[in-house]
């Protein structure tokens, strides 16, 4: 079948406007060796940016897929950083190269909490679905999946010298886990709402949490292990396998119970906020010596946390005074000076930011200079500096990005005539931006827009306002060249005239009227300067939403509040048509080129296709699942656009009323796009903040197989949100597997299955050839393998099992090993019986073969036929991973030995170098000394 129209498909370009997203927190990270404190990283939608604050740039771009980011978590090293999703994925990236290669799926819904572990081996994450899960990231797995809260997780944190972990919750609880055992141990209940936020202080000795109201509770902790061990000291002997149970039985009999056993938790006091709403964010810096905490508004709150000695100090002078004072009063016994929690933590200084702060993170260098990133609610980054040790720190501001995006959102976009500048204009400012480079040309400040063009030859634009008013900016000096008071009400809608000579205007105080561009002399410059000059009115009943020129200037069409839509000859201004069958008003029109068609967008959520020579309906699409916000045709064709608040952009044929495409990548209510003249490019904006270029490719759509995609991706949600398979004789208890069940999962399963198939097959083959030489007389020719195993070079096929297997990620591996059914398990257990034997792949074959056992225990215990392979298993596991141990356990003794070699050898040539210097200080010494006896 020949293809009767060809469509392009328009592909996401790039995403720009927005410097840093509310969703995901900010945070201080080094690139290559750089300096500290240089470079934040912020969420921009579904991407990582990271800019260079002294400059003002963006320096590297952490690609995302599909799903917004939700939190941020730089590794120990510097190296790496940890990205959460909306979707509850977490991938990590390389800061140097920008790639991800590992990646996590867990939870069920967004990421909101993360935390490293102090090597950087362990990444602990929360979630929205109330689970915290650890993770092995050296070996790119799932440990287990902690359950226990029962809202959402807002913070962990993983102590340094103890197995432990505290999270916090929106559910009122604060919770220790002791992650040998992984249980709960503690549950602190001493807050009355969500606890928001928390950071350990003290060398982990007391725990700050942050909750609703304006107190900043502290607790003490006490680890009671420690001590026991100090007051009875006695003798540790190595544990073994079997003595390891009693040891535990004695000590749980010794204690009562056993969180009393590890620690205890008393409440210190608490800290008084100036604020008087919840706390959004507590931070700390990496050394826990200053707390960062701010609300709602625009101050953040920073505490220093004095060192043990500085307390004593101030505590002694405290002890003198109220000595001093009960001399004074002789009535008066000497009272103690106590110790409160305000004479550990004081008030350092307030940092007053632009505009409400969303997030904050702090970074105290060695030079004692503290640096505070702020990421703030109106789409800005600010950096702060002071000095520590001032006595009165005064916070600095270092840096505000704001160049490169808006403030509030975009309302109105426009393309020049050479597909080169796009226009932006937001609630205060208007911005030129370089569609190739992304970068912005022109800011300039101007009044709340809501419709805007550019003038004929591109050197002036043109905006209306909420206010009424028509502003002209021109764009080689930046200035605003006139304010025209046009209207009474909103300016809703602006179009240029087809002969390009004036404009057209639509307002809420329910006139249309028309101005013609005319050049005056401006006073001040003596030289010519652009204006509009009103020339017709039209008044209407009911406020005017939208106006359209037809193409050919014969007709005006014009949306009203009426939910109807009014067309009318230019040049007389006399009733031609209306256009009613929309249930809510019409928010946007067009007319196609040749002025055969007209499509209107409404509130409806429907898009009509109407015929210009007698209003007839040619069709009503149901477009979006909210209000359709704008409608745009491609130039020079029947095809068009249209944006909904339904965060989606979809693409129509006007001839055939067919959906071509949807263009899904913005993450909140679509306003505006604009196609560029050439129609090669769109550029649209949205209440994410986000402005996203969409360029046409040359690749073709073809419908049907853009329908079948549509259908598979659904079916494969679905698939993916059904439930794992329980694991027989498991109970659900606190502590779970770390994985779920995804696409992925489900497609490996299904690529392992097929692998077995195909070595099932050639195993029958081969039988079948050895049966058949036994018979035969002569020597038969080998059956021809299968084509798989011949396009990979021939290799066999327990080979090519091993490799499918190899190719599971790591993290996914025990879910596609649970999907599968259990007849696939025996021959999997011969399988790995030979790769041990030879040697091959030891580690990943022990992990799965184990993981099975756990899961078909019951089946492959009770099975005769497997005892044997199970026998030998024991055998050759136990041996192999032995062999395997002793050759780690002798590289690492080499290894030692050659660094043991080269210190001795540096030592000894950092001796022969002393020794050399002295030989020629001795000399120089000589030299001297006869000089002197010369002269003498």
């Amino acid at each position: 079948m020949g293809l009767t129209k060809q469509y392009l498909r328009y592909a996401a370009s790039a995403v720009f406007g927005v410097i840093g997203s509310q969703k995901a927190n900010i945070a201080y990270v080094t690139l290559r060796g750089g300096e500290r404190g240089r470079y934040v990283a912020v969420a921009a939608c579904e991407h990582v940016f990271i800019w260079d604050v002294r400059k003002g740039e963006k320096v590297l771009i952490l690609q995302g897929q599909k799903h917004e980011v939700t939190f941020l978590c730089p590794s120990p090293d510097g190296v790496h950083i940890a990205v959460g999703y909306e979707d509850g994925a977490v991938r990590l990236f390389s800061l140097l190269s920008g790639e991800s290669n590992v990646a996590f799926n867990g939870h069920k819904s967004a990421v909101s909490a993360m935390t490293y572990d102090a090597l950087g081996a362990r990444l602990v994450t929360g979630s929205r679905d109330t689970d915290v899960i650890v993770w092995d990231i050296i070996n790119e797995s799932g440990l287990y999946r902690l359950r226990g809260h029962k809202d959402v997780v807002t913070q962990v944190l993983l102590l340094k010298d103890r197995n432990l972990l505290v999270s916090s919750s929106k559910d009122s609880f604060v919770k220790w886990w002791d992650l040998d055992t992984q249980h709960c141990f503690k549950t602190m209940v001493g807050h009355r709402s969500e606890v928001w936020g928390m950071v350990l202080l003290n060398q982990e000795n007391r725990l700050l949490t942050g909750s609703a109201d304006s107190e900043l509770r502290a607790w003490d902790i006490n680890y009671l292990q420690e001590e026991k061990a100090a007051g009875e000291p006695k003798v540790k002997k190595g544990k073994t396998l079997l003595d390891d149970d009693d040891d535990e039985d004695n000590e749980e009999g010794a204690d009562d119970s056993l969180e009393e056993r590890i620690l205890r938790c008393e409440k210190a006091g608490s800290l008084l906020r100036e604020a008087r709403d919840r706390v959004v964010s507590l931070a700390a810096d990496a050394k826990a010596r200053v707390i960062a905490c701010h609300g709602n508004d625009s101050v953040l709150e920073l505490f220093t946390v004095l060192e043990e000695e500085e307390v004593q100090r101030r505590m002694t002078k405290k002890q003198k005074k109220a000595q001093k004072k009960a001399a004074r009063t002789p009535g008066d016994a000497g009272e103690e000076a106590k110790r409160t929690l305000t004479d550990e933590i004081l008030r350092l200084t307030n940092v007053k930011a632009s505009a409400k702060i969303r997030w904050a993170d702090v970074l105290l260098c060695a030079s004692g200079e503290l640096k505070v990133a702020l990421l703030l609610q109106n789409n800005t980054v600010e950096t702060y500096a002071l000095k520590m040790s001032d006595r009165a720190p005064a916070p600095n501001k270092t840096a505000r990005l704001t160049l490169g995006g808006h403030r509030t959102d975009v309302r109105t976009l426009a393309f020049s005539s050479d597909n080169l500048a796009v226009l932006s204009a937001s609630g205060d400012t208007v911005k030129v931006w370089n569609r190739s480079t992304l970068q912005v040309i022109r800011t300039m400040a101007c009044e709340y827009a809501l419709c805007s063009l550019f003038v004929p030859g591109d050197r002036q634009v043109i905006l209306g306002t909420k206010s009424g008013k028509l502003q002209i900016f021109e764009l080689a000096s930046g200035s605003l060249l006139e304010t025209v008071d046009a209207h009474d009400g909103s300016l809703w809608s602006l179009c240029l005239a087809p002969d390009q000579r004036g404009i057209v205007t639509g307002s809420a105080d329910k006139k249309v009227k028309f101005w013609e561009f005319e050049l005056i002399k401006d006073q001040a410059s003596a030289q010519k300067r652009l204006t509009v000059k009103h020339t017709r009115t039209l008044q209407l009943e009911e406020d005017v939403l939208c106006v359209k020129f037809s193409p050919d200037h014969r007709l005006l069409a014009v949306s009203l509040l009426d939910s109807t839509v009014k067309v009318f000859y230019t040049d007389t201004l006399k009733f031609f048509l209306s256009l009613y069958g929309h249930k809510l008003p019409v928010l946007c029109l067009d007319i196609s080129h040749d002025s055969s068609l007209i499509a209107t967008g409404s509130a409806d959520r429907n898009v009509k296709i109407w015929g210009l020579d007698f209003g007839d309906c040619h069709r009503s699409m149901f477009a979006h699942d909210d209000s359709v916000m704008f409608l745009q045709f491609v130039p020079k064709t029947h095809l068009f656009f249209t944006a909904g608040k339904d965060k989606k952009i979809k693409q129509w044929d006007a001839d055939k009323f067919e959906h071509i495409q949807t263009l899904e990548g913005h993450h909140r209510e679509v306003w505006c796009f604009t196609i560029s003249p050439s129609g090669d490019h769109i550029v649209s904006s949205s209440h994410d903040k986000s402005l996203r270029l969409w360029e046409r490719t040359r690749e073709p759509i073809i419908l049907e197989e853009e329908r079948e995609m549509e259908r598979e991706a659904e079916f494969e949600e679905s698939m993916a949100a059904g439930d794992v398979p329980v694991v027989p004789g498991e109970t659900p208890g606190e502590a779970a597997p770390a994985s779920k069940k995804t696409v992925e999962t489900v497609k490996a399963a299904e690529r392992i299955m097929e692998a077995l198939e195909l070595y099932k097959e050639e195993a029958r083959k081969m039988e079948e050839y050895k049966y058949a030489c036994m018979a035969a007389v002569n020597q038969l020719p080998l059956p021809k393998p299968s084509p798989i195993l011949a396009a990979l070079g021939n290799v066999s096929p327990s080979r090519y099992v091993l490799d499918v297997i190899k190719k599971v990620r790591s993290s996914e591996l025990e879910v596609s090993l649970l999907v599968l059914p259990f007849q696939y398990a025996p021959p999997l257990l011969r399988l790995f019986n030979d790769y041990i034997q030879q040697g091959l792949e030891v580690e990943l074959v022990c992990r799965c073969l184990f993981f099975l056992l756990k899961i078909h225990f019951g089946q492959i215990s009770s099975n005769q036929m497997l005892l044997s392979v199970i026998d030998e298993l024991r055998t050759n596991t136990v041996s192999k991973v032995q062999e395997i141990r002793d050759v780690m356990g002798f590289n690492s003794a080499a290894l030692q030995f050659l660094q043991r070699e080269i210190e001795n050898k540096e030592e000894v040539m950092f001796f022969a170098d002393a020794t050399g210097q002295l030989a020629q200080k001795k000399k120089r010494r000589r030299k001297r000394e006869r000089a002197i006896l010369t002269i003498a």
